[in-house]
């Protein structure tokens, strides 16, 4: 099963007041229009889209903070919560923002197609064109937890992590499907993208798609809506 924490630090938490806020967002960061060609994918502007939505309900998101695992997305300084906690607030940061950044997106996965001698669906490269913790959301299939990339090290993790979803399809001779999204947290279900027809399925592990649950990730992505504080 995947790791739930991939692209992010803890389950998200997030927080509406402005307790321990100690400095405001920095300029740049946020989910400005896309400009670039590569950004007018339609998954891109339903990512958009979706984070504008999730700021619009959450516009301090925290995570917990760990100084040996940074992020362009971390916001002013990490501070204690009333558990002693470290946290840190932090928003999406497009990664179309610099030119530095666009020889890392969207050729994510560049390897994982030569390893696995396919192409991987465009659909797929095209949402991960922002640095961001998970999203946790819901929609037509219930929760969703938007596996999203933290940093650079989070590339390589998650794509080790496909690399043996894949293997794990193969021997079961099913499609190959490319996870995105956990689902509850108690439950073995994950959401992939069907990489020939582009579909969004319902599947464990190991084992046939259960059922499809949009004809795509752009509309898929368009269902989507910010759900409380996940809890595991």
């Amino acid at each position: 099963m995947p790791d739930r924490r991939v692209g992010t630090l803890s389950p998200n938490n997030t927080s509406e007041s402005d307790e321990h806020h100690p400095a405001s967002a920095e300029a740049g960061c946020g989910t400005p229009t896309p400009t670039t060609p590569n950004d007018q994918h339609p998954v891109v502007l339903a990512t958009v889209a979706l984070m504008t939505r999730y700021l619009d309900r959450y516009p301090r998101p925290v995570t917990d903070y760990d100084a040996d695992w940074p992020s362009p997305c971390e916001q002013g300084s990490f501070y204690l919560d009333d558990s002693g906690d470290a946290k840190i607030h932090w928003l999406p940061v497009p990664r179309w923002n610099t030119e530095a950044e666009l020889s890392g997106w969207p050729q994510d996965f560049d390897g994982l197609e030569h390893a696995l001698e396919t192409p991987i669906h465009g659909d797929f490269k095209a949402l991960f064109s922002h640095w961001s913790a998970t999203l946790e959301l819901t929609g037509a299939a219930g929760h969703v937890s938007l596996l999203q990339l933290w940093n650079r090290a989070d590339v390589d993790r998650f794509v080790e992590n496909l690399i043996g979803h894949v293997l794990v399809q193969r021997r079961a001779r099913g499609p190959l499907t490319l996870f995105f999204a956990c689902t509850d947290p108690d439950s073995e279900q994950i959401l992939s993208i069907h990489n020939e027809s582009g579909t969004i399925v319902l599947e464990e592990p190991g084992r046939p798609p259960l059922r499809e649950v949009a004809p795509n990730l752009a509309q898929f992505l368009a269902g989507l809506e910010p759900a409380g504080l996940l809890t595991v």
